[in-house]
């Protein structure tokens, strides 16, 4: 099964009728409890799963409905963690995610990445995007960019004083 080898979170993450264990989980059968207990740890999830009122056991609700944005997609990054898969895509990972939220995802980036994994981040937040070793950048669909991530921010940073200043000369007539 293609989940073994790869983790997804979508940007609205969507959790299923379960606990919040079944969800991390896929709704495995017979999943260990270590191993859903270590995503959420990796994940940065797992005190915060802690002060739900049945921890691990609380039933999310139809779509998650009984968590937060930002809780659902922690349980979304623990999910996609799960069994240390050695792809993970993320999408708009942190779009509802506070201060906290985002420290542990880029924790769990960092984290994947010393262990060999292969994270794909897609964001438009350059704080992300400074987690990564190459960059992709995409404008209209076609391919503008690609390379080592501190190399393209170089040359973006080039390429703006000299477009601003293009903007501000005078047009001639």
């Amino acid at each position: 099964a293609l989940c073994r080898h790869m983790g997804y979170m979508p940007q609205d993450v969507k959790l299923f009728r379960g606990s919040v264990s079944e969800n991390i989980s896929r709704f495995v059968d017979q999943p260990e409890d270590k191993e859903i207990i270590m995503a959420a740890q990796l994940s940065g999830a797992h005190d915060m799963i802690q002060t739900l009122a049945a921890g691990y056991d609380t039933d999310v609700g139809a779509g998650g409905q009984s968590l937060s944005g930002g809780q659902r997609q922690r349980v979304g990054l623990a999910r996609a963690v799960f069994r240390m898969p050695n792809i993970i895509v993320l999408d708009e990972p942190n779009s509802n995610l506070d201060a906290h939220g985002e420290q542990a995802l880029a924790a769990c980036i960092q984290e994947m990445k010393k262990m060999g994994k292969t994270v794909i981040i897609v964001t438009h937040k350059a704080n992300l995007l400074s987690l990564s070793d190459k960059t992709l950048m995409l404008v209209n669909g076609q391919v503008e960019k690609f390379g080592p991530t501190r190399e393209i921010f170089a040359q973006q940073a080039q390429q703006q004083p000299a477009a601003a200043a293009a903007a501000k000369a005078p047009q001639g007539n």
